[in-house]
């Protein structure tokens, strides 16, 4: 069975909601809560209340990456301070702490920064969802897009609830 895609835009967020909320309700066996998208040129805060809770990878990446180049960029001055361990030092440590303490701090930073980007690269799909994504470029203007990807099956449903709730324009993508 091939998956497709299908967006209706929408002048209000109101009348998405109510057709977002009539595609969620509706007994649909193909369709996921990952499967809905709303695409809108502003930001709404009831979205997350419509959609429900959706999990933000990014910390973990910013963590996961903070704690790396902190723990590596200190373990690269250490090693190669370390390594001069047969130069007379004047009584002064080996592994000096207080200034290595400072550099690791930028490398914290750096590492978090890095992964951060790269963990937004990954999360996003880019560049692979850059291919194909149904979009309309009145939606950056001032229209609201609701995208639902779903099997062959449910899209005559879901382009009916479009219809009943005044969407002003419904276009599909066919995917596989």
């Amino acid at each position: 069975m091939s998956t497709v895609r299908i967006l209706g835009l929408f002048n209000d967020f109101d009348l998405a909601s109510y057709a977002l909320r009539e595609v969620r309700d509706a007994y649909l066996p193909a369709l996921n809560r990952d499967d809905i998208t709303i695409k809108s040129p502003i930001e709404h805060p009831d979205v997350e209340e419509l959609l429900g809770y959706r999990p933000a990878p990014i910390r973990r990446y910013t963590l996961i990456g903070s704690l790396l180049g902190g723990i590596l960029g200190f373990l690269f001055l250490a090693s190669s301070q370390g390594n001069f361990f047969a130069q007379q030092k004047g009584g002064k440590p080996i592994i000096p702490f207080p200034p290595d303490i400072v550099l690791t701090y930028e490398m914290l930073i750096l590492g978090g920064v890095y992964i951060t980007v790269l963990g937004f690269l990954i999360s996003a799909g880019l560049p692979a969802r850059m291919k194909s994504e149904l979009y309309n470029t009145k939606i950056s203007e001032d229209q609201i897009g609701v995208l639902v990807k779903s099997d062959a099956r449910t899209i005559a449903e879901i382009k009916k609830i479009f219809e009943k709730h005044l969407a002003i324009s419904i276009t599909e993508e066919v995917i596989e």
